[in-house]
């Protein structure tokens, strides 16, 4: 591989459209990028997610694209209606529950699987400490640190037993936080114990598990480092999750488009100081020219020397590792085996007993966040 091809693996890549247009397909033969993300503006139907992943894929034979979505269940939620669609994790967290975190894990995983997406990033592994939080909620399963942390090995094993990557996230947790970090840098001022003690559990537990990825949090954390998000932070990535927590899986940026990241600082820069600071893959989710002025960021860092030849090795094997485990060897999946998987009746009979499940619970366990809400889908992730 060129020096080109190798930055490639380490974007993932959002894109407008429901086919594989001649723009896109350039652009993915040209820079070779090492996945691309789904949001509900790509899906329309089984029949055309099959023939999406499988056009992708077919641009890739190299290396088997990671093909991501945010299938997290209530309002994050990207799939169209034939899908079976959960409802959200507070909810699940609620019946507390880990054979039904288990199994809604699960049959997410065989529906994904069976239409050519092989990755979901879930589970929310936030701890939803802070009821002012405008953008977990109930995407978490719960305030409490152990509701989270079994719920949340519940989904990775659903969702790896059957060959989807999970991605717990946003590391170091993004539960205390009163600002939304799609449109502003959040600030956390609690310190190193409360952290250590409510934020940080779920993600250690998982990294025991084995969790193939996890997803930074654009937020800045005083305690941990007072002049840059997680994201951007040696500190945080490299020091406290590769050193201390001891995590050697891959580890993704959250959507480097979100204003947290891009009102500080440019998307090449920012590449580079997430790259720097210990992430594998960038992700960039909507703009194709700024994933271009990344990658040629990341190019020059390498060519200059501020990004060591080391460093670009380490990431590149930790994504070939995670490629080799799920993705290899790639086989097109077919509308006909779709069909019998999607939507089928004993993923709707798992739905119904998950709604008699919670229906069953006392009323004063059930807050006014627990109301199913829409699916969003908004121009940057809701990762």
């Amino acid at each position: 591989m060129t020096l080109r091809e190798h930055i490639g693996q380490l974007f993932m890549m959002g894109f407008t459209g429901t086919t594989v247009s001649k723009d896109l397909a350039s652009f993915l033969t040209a820079y070779k990028p090492g996945g691309v993300i789904f949001f509900r503006r790509n899906l329309e139907s089984v029949q055309q997610i099959v023939d999406l992943t499988n056009g992708l894929q077919k641009l890739s034979p190299a290396s088997p694209l990671l093909i991501a979505i945010d299938q997290e269940g209530g309002r994050v939620s990207r799939l169209p209606a034939e899908f079976t669609i959960f409802p959200p994790c507070g909810q699940l967290g609620q019946c507390h529950s880990s054979e039904l975190a288990y199994s809604a894990a699960a049959t997410i995983a065989k529906e994904l699987r069976a239409v050519g997406i092989n990755m979901n990033m879930a589970p929310v592994l936030d701890v939803n400490s802070n009821p002012d939080n405008p953008v977990i909620g109930d995407r978490a399963f719960g305030a409490e640190p152990d509701v989270v942390a079994d719920m949340g090995l519940a989904t990775i094993g659903g969702l790896q037993d059957n060959m989807v990557v999970a991605c717990g996230k946003h590391f170091p947790g993004h539960g205390d936080t009163a600002t939304d970090s799609h449109k502003e840098l959040p600030v956390v001022d609690a310190g190193i114990q409360r952290l250590r003690e409510t934020e940080f559990p779920p993600f250690q537990q998982a990294i025991r598990q084995g969790v193939a990825s996890l997803m930074t949090a654009h937020v800045l954390y005083r305690a941990l480092d007072p002049d840059a998000p997680a994201t951007l932070s040696p500190a945080v990535i490299q020091r406290l999750l590769r050193e201390e927590f001891r995590y050697d899986g891959v580890v993704f940026t959250d959507d480097l488009e979100m204003h947290a990241i891009i009102d500080h600082d440019g998307i090449g820069e920012a590449a580079v100081r997430s790259f720097v600071a210990g992430c594998d893959v960038l992700l960039i989710c909507k703009d194709q020219d700024r994933v271009m002025t990344a990658m040629q960021a990341m190019e020059r860092a390498v060519q200059n020397g501020r990004i060591t030849q080391e460093r670009l090795e380490q990431s590149l094997a930790r994504v070939a590792r995670l490629k080799a485990r799920y993705l290899i060897p790639y086989k097109p999946v077919t509308i006909s085996d779709a069909r019998l998987v999607v939507g089928c009746r004993s993923h709707k009979v798992l739905l119904d007993s998950w709604h008699k499940a919670y229906a069953r619970l006392p009323s004063s366990k059930v807050s006014e966040h627990d109301e199913p809400a829409a699916a969003l889908d908004s121009p940057v992730t809701h990762v």
